[in-house]
């Protein structure tokens, strides 16, 4: 019963100091972030909207809840009103609903671009050249409703540590480069959201700001 708990206070010694922990509760029912609100966790990730709906419906209204899964334009406005932060933007195209629903629901909308750093083709994002010319066109001017928080990058899924140390340092580097450039003026710029259940370790080297674990927390998903 009290696994979840257990989970979470393990995980909890193991952050540095700054570091936030978003508990990816996606496929897990309400009674089982109900277990980890109880033990003191207040942020939670979701990748389906339909399902995040039905949960921000019936859970506490202090949850901050994070969006990490694919997000498609005609979803936006279901979420706009209440979402805490976006990790996976990965399009201008999306970049631009935000910034339109943001108005809509009279909000702005804390989100952060997803960077592909991974050896993968099934992976979204951008990639460090295409982040230049995105912002290098000044488009972040045009976003009065988004407020870009920082970057969000997924490893390649490999049991290979090197590889994925290598993909996390390069998200660090991307991350350092734009906010010495693009968003040098920007101190909302300072997230880096890395590291899943099985790689958040490596993440915390190489200067991961938040964790995104679901699977050490909850156990195995039910689908």
């Amino acid at each position: 019963m009290d696994r979840v708990k257990d989970e979470l206070n393990q995980i909890w010694k193991e952050l540095p100091e700054g570091v936030r922990l978003v508990a990816i509760s996606k496929y897990h029912p309400k009674e089982a972030i109900e277990e980890a609100y109880a033990a003191g966790q207040r942020v939670f990730g979701e990748n389906h909207v339909q399902e995040l709906m039905s949960k921000e419906s019936v859970l506490p209204k202090d949850i901050e809840w994070h969006f990490t899964g694919h997000l498609q334009t005609n979803k936006v406005k279901y979420i706009a009103p209440f979402i805490s932060l976006i990790h996976s933007v990965d399009s201008e195209k999306l970049l631009r609903e935000i910034n339109k629903q943001g108005a809509k629901a009279g909000r702005i909308i804390p989100c952060l671009i997803e960077l592909h750093v991974a050896k993968e083709e099934s992976k979204f994002g951008f990639t460090a050249d295409e982040l230049d010319q995105l912002f290098g066109s000044g488009i972040q001017d045009e976003l009065p409703y988004v407020e870009i928080q920082g970057l969000m990058a997924m490893a390649t899924n490999t049991d290979d540590e090197q590889r994925i140390e290598e993909d996390f340092a390069l998200a660090y580097d991307v991350f350092l480069h734009l906010k010495s450039t693009w968003f040098k003026d920007s101190p909302a710029f300072k997230e880096l959201s890395m590291g899943m259940s099985h790689d958040y370790h490596l993440a915390l080297r190489h200067h991961t700001t938040m964790v995104r674990i679901g699977t050490r927390i909850f156990g195995e998903r039910v689908y």
